[in-house]
């Protein structure tokens, strides 16, 4: 089964991912593990992309096409795969859906974990990061113990500059943004299966699953 898997930044994409991969074997694929891999394979397109990532430019739409095609051309994604981060616009869509066709295939689902964004900004603010050890907690999903203080070694807790509030929100507002255009896009088409992401972690996989299982048969 061929998966896009969408979601907002802090929607538990990550999480989900690992369960979809544990449960049904498909190969999780990552834009950056995509340009990570074709870089120090030195393929040319890896050279290609390479030379607009050292410039801090972004990499042209041809590039991360042809990248993505060689990916879903290996041997492990004969009976499926999970993208995520590609496409990020619906031109990159069209190419993909061409891309499968030229394979004699297509996108089976769009897996959208969708969750309020007054959540994800809960969920995105409230990391905080200790000073001294490195140590990672989350205000409301991993407290410390004492406020504002490490549990391993007593160092002060800070927030980082890009988790602060006005950071977040601009990401967010970009992010859905960019994504609205797409997810109207693949519910046009009828793969566009929106799952709830408000809920426990075991519960939004138990949805997830329970999709891919009518999707099977």
């Amino acid at each position: 089964m061929n998966l896009i898997l969408m979601g907002l930044p802090g929607a538990g994409k990550g999480t989900q991912a690992e369960r979809i991969v544990d449960k049904f074997g498909y190969p999780h694929i990552s834009t950056g593990d995509m340009f990570r891999a074709a870089i120090k394979g030195g393929t040319p397109l890896g050279k290609k992309a390479k030379s607009f990532i050292d410039q801090g430019a972004l990499v042209p739409d041809e590039v991360t096409i042809g990248i993505v095609n060689e990916r879903l051309s290996e041997k492990d994604t004969a009976k499926g795969f999970l993208l995520d981060g590609f496409p990020r616009t619906v031109e990159q869509a069209e190419a993909l859906d061409q891309m499968m066709a030229d394979k004699g295939q297509k996108i089976d689902a769009v897996l959208y974990i969708r969750v309020d964004p007054e959540k994800l900004m809960a969920r995105l603010t409230g990391r905080r990061i200790c000073s001294d050890c490195g140590a990672t907690y989350h205000l409301i999903f991993n407290p410390p113990a004492k406020e504002g203080v490490c549990d391993k070694c007593g160092g002060a807790l800070k927030q980082r500059a890009d988790d602060n509030e006005a950071t977040v929100h601009e990401r967010l507002q970009v992010n859905m943004k960019q994504q609205q255009p797409l997810l109207d896009f693949y519910e046009a088409k009828g793969s566009l299966k929106t799952i709830n992401g408000d809920q426990e972690i075991d519960d939004v996989f138990q949805e997830v699953a329970a999709i891919l299982g009518e999707l099977a048969k």
